[in-house]
C-alpha cells in the first residue's frame, strides 16, 4: 500500500446520514474476489437508473464533483452488513480519504486495512467542510503523523487514530507487512525447530 502522511486533495460531498455498506456497493456486484475492478459500480443504485444511465442529481455524477479524492459523508457511515468490497469499491473510485461525524466500526477497520483513512471530525466542522468543498479548487491537507485535517483558509481540525492503524498508513503496511517485519525472527525459530511425522 501507498504511505499516507502529509496528503492533499479535493473533497465531493455526499451529505446523506447511514450510507450502509449495500449503498456503497450492492449486493450483486459482491462475486468478484480480485480487489480492483469495483469502482465502476459503487452507489450504483444511486449512480444509475434502471437503464444503466447516470442519474444527474446524484451528488457524484456533477460536473463539480469528478476526480476528488476525499469524500465527506453524514454521520453512521459505512454501516450495515461487513463487506471489504464497500472500501475496496471507494478505494478503486479513487476516495483515499473519507471524513464524517462517524462510522461503523467494522467498515473503520476495513478502511484502515486496504490504506484508506477515515475521519471522524464534529457534526459542525463536518457541516463547515461541506460548505466550503462547493468552491471551486478548495483543497484539504490531511497530516496525518500530526492527526490534524486544514484549509488554506483558516480551518484546522484534530482527530484521533489508534497508535496501530496510524503506524501502519504512515508506512504503507498492511497485515502481512507486519509480519514480515519479523522475518529474521520467524527464520531464526524454523531453523531450530525440528518437526516430527
Amino acid at each position: 500500500m501507498e504511505p499516507i502522511t502529509l496528503y492533499k486533495g479535493r473533497a465531493a460531498v455526499l451529505d446523506r446520514k447511514n450510507v450502509d455498506t449495500d449503498q456503497i456497493i450492492p449486493k450483486q456486484f459482491l462475486k468478484r474476489i480480485e480487489r480492483s475492478g469495483f469502482g465502476e459500480f459503487l452507489f450504483y443504485n444511486w449512480r444509475f437508473d434502471e437503464t444503466g444511465k447516470e442519474r444527474p442529481d446524484f451528488e457524484l455524477n456533477q460536473p463539480d464533483n469528478q476526480n476528488k479524492s476525499i469524500l465527506i459523508a453524514g454521520e453512521n457511515f459505512g454501516c450495515g452488513s461487513s463487506r471489504e468490497h464497500a472500501p475496496w469499491s471507494l478505494k478503486d473510485y479513487g476516495f483515499d480519504i473519507i471524513v464524517a461525524p462517524s462510522f461503523a466500526d467494522i467498515f473503520k477497520s476495513n478502511c484502515m486495512k486496504n490504506g484508506m483513512v477515515p475521519i471522524a471530525l464534529t457534526p459542525d466542522e463536518v457541516k463547515h467542510l461541506m460548505e466550503a468543498s462547493s468552491a471551486p479548487d478548495y483543497e484539504l491537507t490531511i497530516d496525518l503523523p500530526n492527526q490534524t485535517v486544514k484549509d488554506d483558509q483558516g480551518f484546522e481540525a484534530s482527530f484521533e487514530i489508534h497508535p496501530y492503524w496510524k503506524e501502519m498508513l504512515v508506512k504503507g503496511w498492511d497485515e502481512i507487512s507486519i509480519t514480515l517485519q519479523y522475518d529474521k525472527e520467524i527464520s531464526a525459530y524454523e531453523s531450530q525447530t525440528q518437526v516430527s511425522i
